[in-house]
C-alpha cells in the first residue's frame, strides 16, 4: 500500500482501494440524488472526483461504485444506498420528473455552477 492509497472493504467484503489524494483534473460538477428511499430523495450538486477507471466516484468522503440499477446508477460503498449521479442540466431540470426543488448546491462550486448554467 502506498501513501496515496487507503484500503477499505465494501459491504460485500471485497477489498477496494481509495486514494487519499484526489486530482482536480479528474473531477467534475455533478448532480447526486439519493434514491434509497424512493424516486425523489435528497439531492445535491457538487464536485465529484473520478477514479482512473471511472467506475468509482468520490464525493465528500464517500465512495460510489457503478451499478446497473433501475433509477440508480451508483451505490455508496459504506451504506449500500443507491444514487443517481449525472452531469447537471443547464435547464436545471435535474430531478427524474423535472425541476430542482430542494436541490442543494455546494458553496465551494456555486459560482462555477451558475456560470455553467448561464452559458
Amino acid at each position: 500500500m502506498t501513501n496515496e492509497e487507503k484500503r477499505h472493504s465494501d459491504r460485500y467484503g471485497s477489498e477496494i482501494t481509495r486514494p487519499t489524494k484526489l486530482k482536480l483534473a479528474r473531477s467534475r460538477i455533478m448532480y447526486l440524488e439519493n434514491k434509497s428511499d424512493g424516486l425523489e430523495g435528497p439531492a445535491r450538486i457538487g464536485r465529484v472526483f473520478f477514479s482512473k477507471s471511472g467506475n468509482s466516484l468520490y464525493y465528500q468522503n464517500k465512495m460510489f461504485q457503478k451499478i446497473a440499477g433501475f433509477k440508480a446508477n451508483y451505490e455508496e460503498v459504506d451504506s449500500g444506498d443507491e444514487y443517481w449521479i449525472s452531469g447537471p442540466r443547464k435547464d436545471q431540470n435535474d430531478r427524474l420528473y423535472g425541476g430542482n426543488k430542494d436541490v442543494q448546491i455546494d458553496e465551494d462550486i456555486s459560482s462555477e455552477y451558475y456560470d455553467y448554467i448561464k452559458t
